[in-house]
């Protein structure tokens, strides 16, 4: 017998790192809001890798703080090592990682879930979407209760008809042996949504007194670390931290998996879903870089309780024998003890580009999707997109604008962007190399980019708001004093470039100069800068680099103003492409299919040309030139 509950706001189906943010965006806006999960020792799980951030998805997760969300504040409290990548390059690739205690990961954000007002926890699968004239009006679960809302996020993961696999065994689970979701695919597929099926895996799971680390190289934290969340007392991180080791694979390696490749469900056809081309499982690597004498392999800790080690770099879905010869003929690992086989996971998820740029479904009113449903990879991904569709099925429910981040406002403006207008055949995962402004989209200057953006929606409190205003007042003061103040070519200035390998002054120079030259910085000219003020180092940070590179900040700058003028180029929802002449076949069919928003976005999707883009913007001023135009008989104001 069937049960209707009371009315909720939004409900979010799904507890994983996309459903958390999502719920928690949208009970923070006080909005009743329910979160269901297939289980709740599921929330904020970490099934794959035990770390958060990387390079390009630490972008992400500091994104996802300077807009209110909770990634950055949780592994704050939880890492047990944290590293800076990439510190060798230019700060538009700095990235932020850390290693995660994953079991105190989920609790700290179960903790937090569980005491926010407004928000209820439910475990219990969601099997039907309900829908009346294409709007949302609830959902059902297996048990047969009904639960009315007024907007549902859907962040699955990769639950949805989720099949685990290794050799020619197969267990229809969700990750770590958890339940999966059977029936809900089916509900979606009748309300005209596009499915895809998508393929991940992660490696064995290996007890650490097995473990040999004196053939490996030991790999540590760093000694000053820098927190996630701009809200974390960098003073409070300070703990001893653990070590990660590095080991490699070899050609004794690479001959068992060659010779038992036939048996791998990857090279067989047991696995019909697609993978991540840029996470290849360790015999895609051997296969596909067969030139290659070995590949890096990371021993890491997945928490301070726990013997299990991750083993990164070799994820497989080789029978379990296969993987006991391949894991133990790596040095170290030659007398390993598999706690964890490793497995693939195959899941159903959407076309991404049946979806708005606010995430929520075109032809489904109230209907929002975030996170590896959407047909992309990584905890980083999904938590971002997840708070993007919680706070966007708030504002569709509060009756106020949608929040849209575009391509240069934020990776996370990167990242939906891609989804929803580029063609995803597989999993797609977040790089800097996808980000055509990153030298704006730093990870350094995450609050000063976003910030405001979240004490808008709501989410930022007053207070941490006056804190980003002081901060940018203090960053504008200190470059203004740096670009007045003069310094002559004293003995002092002189010794002090000298000891650096600079050019000597033939004249006086500002400050600001000095900084500009690539040996020197902020923190060096220190000794000649007489009348520095005590500042924090965020603060020294945005100062030394905004003058360091001025002008290809500069230069991007006037990109993105050319970029901005095509995005404000909004494109009616009503117009008639059949009606615009001269438009190709493709383009035509292209944009009737995907309905984009501006001119910027149209001229991203695949098959719509720059002659296209251009037809289309004669089109749009003589269309709003009739829309001005009075009716017959009227008289114009």
């Amino acid at each position: 017998m069937s049960y209707i509950y009371e009315d909720y706001d939004v409900i979010v189906v799904g507890a994983g790192h996309a459903g958390c943010e999502a719920a928690l965006a949208a009970a923070r806006l006080s909005l009743n809001t329910l979160m269901f999960t297939v289980s709740v020792d599921s929330i904020a799980l970490m099934p794959c890798n035990p770390n958060i951030g990387g390079t390009s998805k630490g972008h992400l997760v500091r994104e996802i703080d300077a807009l209110g969300g909770e990634m950055g504040k949780n592994i704050d409290r939880t890492y047990i090592q944290s590293k800076m990548l990439n510190v060798s390059k230019g700060p538009a690739v700095h990235s932020l990682r850390a290693q995660a205690d994953k079991r105190e990961y989920s609790s700290y954000m179960r903790k937090v879930l569980e005491n926010t007002p407004k928000l209820t926890i439910k475990q219990a699968e969601v099997t039907e979407i309900l829908a009346q004239d294409n709007r949302i009006t609830g959902v059902k679960t297996f048990s047969g209760a009904t639960y009315p809302c007024k907007a549902v996020v859907l962040c699955t993961g990769t639950y949805l008809n989720a099949r685990c696999i290794y050799g020619d065994v197969v267990s229809h689970t969700g990750p770590n042996g958890l339940q999966a979701a059977t029936h809900l695919t089916e509900s979606l597929k009748a309300l005209g949504i596009e499915m895809y099926r998508f393929k991940t895996g992660t490696p064995a799971r290996i007890d650490r007194r097995s473990i040999d680390f004196s053939k490996m190289e030991e790999q540590f934290g760093d000694e000053k670390v820098v927190p996630f969340s701009f809200t974390t007392d960098p003073e409070a991180l300070k703990k001893e931290q653990v070590s990660c080791w590095l080991t490699y694979t070899n050609e004794k390696t690479h001959e068992i998996i060659r010779a038992n490749i036939d048996r791998s469900p990857l090279y067989s056809g047991d696995i019909k879903g697609t993978g991540a081309r840029y996470c290849p499982s360790i015999e895609d690597k051997v296969v596909r870089f067969a030139d290659k004498e070995r590949h890096q392999v990371f021993i890491e800790p997945e928490g301070m309780y726990t013997n299990e080690m991750y083993i990164a770099g070799m994820s497989s879905s080789l029978p379990e024998d296969v993987q006991h010869q391949m894991y133990r003929s790596v040095p170290g690992l030659e007398n390993a003890n598999i706690v964890r086989n490793a497995y693939a996971i195959e899941y159903d998820c959407i076309n991404p580009m049946q979806l708005k740029p606010s995430l929520e479904f075109k032809e489904i009113e109230g209907l929002f999707a975030g996170g590896q449903f959407n047909g992309s990879s990584g905890y980083e991904e999904a938590a971002a997109q997840g708070l993007v569709a919680g706070i966007n099925a708030a504002m569709k429910i509060l009756g106020r604008e949608p929040l849209i981040i575009d391509r240069s406002e934020a990776y996370i403006g990167v990242l939906i962007d891609d989804l929803v207008t580029k063609e995803t055949n597989e999993p797609y995962r977040m790089m800097t190399s996808r980000a055509e402004y990153r030298l704006l989209l730093r990870q350094d200057n995450a609050d000063i980019r976003l910030t405001r953006k979240g004490y808008e929606i709501g989410l930022i409190s007053e207070e941490r708001y006056q804190r980003l205003k002081l901060k940018e007042d203090e960053i504008e003061k200190e470059i203004a004093r740096l670009e007045r103040t003069v310094v002559g070519a004293g003995k002092e200035v002189q010794k002090l470039l000298e000891s650096h390998g600079s050019s000597p002054l033939n004249t006086a120079s500002t400050l600001a100069d000095l900084i500009r030259r690539p040996e020197l910085s902020y923190e060096i000219l220190e000794a000649i800068d007489k009348d520095r003020i005590k500042l924090d180092d965020d603060v020294i940070e945005q100062v030394n680099i905004n003058i360091k590179y001025d002008g290809y900040i500069k230069r991007q700058l006037r990109q993105v103003e050319q970029f901005k003028k095509l995005e404000n180029r909004k494109i009616p929802e009503d117009i008639d492409y059949i009606a615009v002449p001269s438009l190709r076949i493709e383009a035509r069919q292209k944009l009737i299919k995907f309905k984009p928003i501006s001119i910027g976005q149209a001229s991203r999707i695949s098959g719509v040309s720059p002659a296209d883009i251009s037809i289309l913007l004669v089109y749009l001023t003589q269309y709003k030139v009739k829309e001005k135009m009075p009716a017959a008989g009227g008289v114009q104001s």
